[in-house]
């Protein structure tokens, strides 16, 4: 039997980078370097090339909005934030953690 551990580390990833990238927004609005940064010191790994079609599906379903603002380094930057719809999809995702986490961890314990 061979299981590719790359390929279900990926899914994983995938599957909580979303929810990440929300916890990140919740707190204040943010450039995508700044999104990047946050997830690289999370030792979770990140490329502009992943984030950027992420970012447009989330403010495509109205989770996210954006706002350009003026830049001493160059021009103006996008900065992402969260919608009143993307505040309701964190409360659901930090739920829905929270019952993986617990299952996880019961599964754990059990001999």
């Amino acid at each position: 039997m061979n299981i590719n551990t790359e390929n279900i580390k990926s899914q994983m990833r995938k599957g909580y980078l979303e929810y990440c990238i929300l916890l990140i927004l919740n707190k204040k609005p943010a450039y995508v370097s700044d999104i990047i940064r946050i997830l690289k010191e999370a030792k979770l790994i990140v490329v502009e090339g992943t984030l950027y079609p992420l970012l447009t599906r989330l403010k495509n379903s109205n989770f996210l909005d954006y706002k350009w603002q003026e830049s001493t380094q160059g021009p103006p930057r996008k900065y992402y934030e969260l919608t009143q719809q993307g505040k309701e999809l964190l409360d659901e995702l930090e739920s829905a953690w929270n019952e993986v986490k617990n299952v996880i961890e019961i599964v754990k314990e059990t001999n």
